[in-house]
């Protein structure tokens, strides 16, 4: 019998008291049956040979006594004899007949239902005794009923069956009041096993004899307590590692609220230099055609850039931990997007000799823009910086479920198996290869370009996934939403001419040096241009204007308390009262904390990060300047 045969798994399903009381029952099931079987067959075999015994007497007496009629053929005596023994109980029939077989008397019951299996039929043959050794006169034949003693076998049987069932019956009680007795212990360390598994506290059973059972029994607490003992310690490490690792949480946390606080908080100030040696090296290139000098200050710049990639690194993680970048869900051609990554990255890809194949798309997708255009503008700069031949692809591919594959390829040096789980940490950089610049220089990053770039990914409620092969390249995709397509309005052309000839702009900082190097951009752009360091000296420099400036440029922090917005709030007061047009706003900073960004963002005014490249404020100060003046 296999454990998958339906008795195996009959029997697995019953409990210990059923197994006990099957165990009790059946042999003396077995012993009843095989007792009433032996028994019924050993009467029916005595009955059959009271009955044929009793036949035989018959027909004996009756040979004995039909002698002399025989011998003088005296058939109406053989009759009567005949007649005679038949109404004798249990005989059937009874016939006298000649050596030749004629039937002389015959006698017999007019009943044909009887079933000849019932009926026992015996022969004598009539012997002459005054006459020995001469041949039988006749012989006597004799059917003998066994009706009725079967009847009595069956009633007998019948009553055999009703004491073996009340037999059984009560045998059955026994065992199960036996089986439940003998059960009992090993049911309540069951019980007490259960209670054990909860460990809700200390389990102990009675004792309840001396044999194996007893012995079981006091092996269970003895285990039971040494299991208490030991849960009771490993519950006290688990709550002391509990705290300790609460405690190194905690510890953590704030080193990283202190580090994000630290970078908050020094933003402004650290990047109030670097904004002005941007635009000192930039104003330095102005009218200069020396070529010595040129090639000079291009290494400047080369260097101000290092370090604007890596404070950019470093303060645009700290902007997304501190929640300074908002999400702005929109719909929006994929290919827009594509189009910008194009434009940002033609020229430096050409500049290295590399291809860089962007693949166009008509899917619209739902996300942020300027998040998605971040992560893919740090991806192809990482596949461009780190590709010395062959160059990048931008790619884009149904991933089903409503969802488009957007896959950045690159020939570049690729990436190690043994680096490819830590390559979204902060600060993990991997040191088999330089990083290579877009100039053609090298310049270590701080290892935050992809972290930075899973984090976004994440506030797009997705995940930047990265397949390498070390000196074949790699590749980095990620999905996002589909949308349904609708007529795309016409691209603003970026190419047209930026002409800010002309403009009056005023331009409000408390940083001497950031003033100084900003007013010799603009006016190199031939820009009109005054400078203040506050409100009232705003208020004073717009003075010398017959109108209201077009452009008005102020830090967000200014001495003593004040904001760009106060000066801006100024202004809009002095040109309400003489009825003057509107201006152009936009407010540079290096603060990053949501809670001093949230009113900015609300008014919807432009908003640059220091340090800002000059064609940045460039086009952000043409596009401020056409949505306020309607393009006149």
């Amino acid at each position: 019998m296999t454990t998958n045969s339906w008795p195996a798994r009959l029997w697995q399903r019953t409990s210990l008291m059923q197994r006990l009381a099957f165990v009790a029952l059946v042999p003396a099931l077995i012993t009843a049956a095989l007792l009433v079987a032996f028994l019924t067959q050993r009467q029916q075999t005595n009955l059959r040979q009271l009955a044929r015994s009793n036949a035989e007497a018959i027909a004996t007496q009756v040979a004995s006594i039909s002698l002399q009629p025989l011998r003088t053929m005296q058939l109406r005596e053989l009759t009567r004899i005949a007649d005679s023994i038949g109404d004798l109980p249990h005989v059937t029939r009874v016939q006298i007949r000649t050596t030749a077989g004629q039937i002389l008397a015959d006698h017999h019951e007019s009943d044909d239902s009887r079933d000849p299996q019932e009926t026992l039929t015996v022969v004598r043959d009539v012997f002459d005794r005054d006459q020995p050794g001469k041949a039988a006169l006749g012989s006597v034949l004799l059917d003998v009923s066994l009706h009725d003693a079967i009847a009595a076998q069956h009633a007998s049987l019948r009553y055999a069956l009703l004491v073996l069932v009340l037999s059984l019956c009560v045998a059955g009680v026994i065992g199960w009041l036996a089986a439940r007795w003998i059960s009992a212990p090993l049911r309540h360390l069951v019980g007490a096993v259960r209670q054990l598994g909860q460990g809700d506290r200390q389990v102990e059973v009675a004792v309840t004899d001396r044999t194996e059972i007893g012995e079981l029994q006091r092996g269970f607490n003895h285990a039971a307590a040494a299991l208490y003992d030991v849960q009771r310690g490993m519950e006290q490490q688990i709550e002391q590692a509990t705290q300790e690792l609460a405690r190194k949480n905690a510890a953590l946390e704030a080193a990283s609220l202190a580090r994000s606080r630290f970078l908050a908080a020094a933003s402004h100030d650290l990047r109030q230099p670097l904004y002005a040696l941007t635009l000192f090296s930039s104003a330095l290139a102005v009218n200069e055609h020396d070529p010595q000098r040129l090639d000079r200050i291009a290494h400047i710049q080369e260097c101000v850039q290092a370090l604007d990639h890596l404070f950019g690194e470093l303060l645009d993680l700290s902007r997304l931990e501190t929640g300074a970048v908002q999400v702005e869900i929109s719909e929006f051609p994929l290919n827009q997007v594509l189009a910008e990554v194009r434009r940002n990255f033609d020229m430096i890809a050409e500049q290295r000799g590399l291809q860089l194949a962007i693949h166009p798309t008509r899917l619209w997708v739902r996300s942020d823009r300027t998040m998605l255009t971040r992560i893919l503008n740090n991806l192809v700069s990482n596949a461009l910086r780190f590709t010395r031949h062959g160059g990048a692809l931008v790619g884009t591919r149904r991933a089903g479920n409503g969802r488009v594959r957007i896959e950045v390829w690159d020939t570049g040096s690729g990436i190690a198996p043994e680096h490819l789980p830590r390559v979204f940490d902060e600060f993990y950089r991997i040191d088999d290869h330089p990083d290579v610049g877009f100039d053609g220089g090298s310049h270590s990053g701080l290892g935050l370009g992809l972290p930075t770039v899973q984090r976004l990914a994440e506030l797009l409620d997705t995940e930047v996934m990265v397949k390498s092969r070390l000196g074949r390249g790699s590749v980095f995709h990620f999905q996002l939403l589909i949308t349904d397509a609708r007529p795309e309005l016409p691209m603003p052309d970026d190419d047209a001419p930026v002409d800010l000839a002309g403009k009056r702009v005023l331009v409000v900082d408390d940083d001497p040096a950031i003033l100084s190097g900003i007013r010799f951009l603009l006016r190199s752009w031939g820009c009109e241009v005054e400078v203040a360091e506050d409100r009232l000296q705003a208020l004073e420099a717009v003075e010398n204007w017959p109108g209201p400036p077009d452009i008005v440029i102020s830090d967000l922090r200014l001495r003593g308390g004040e904001r760009g917005l106060d000066v801006f709030a100024a202004l809009d007061q002095h040109y309400r009262c003489d009825g003057g047009a509107p201006f152009a706003r936009l407010l540079v900073t290096g603060e990053i904390r949501i809670d001093r960004l949230r009113e900015i963002i609300a008014a919807k005014i432009p908003l640059l990060y220091k340090p800002v490249s000059p064609q940045q404020l460039r086009r952000v100060m043409m596009t401020a300047w056409t949505v306020t003046h309607g393009g006149d």
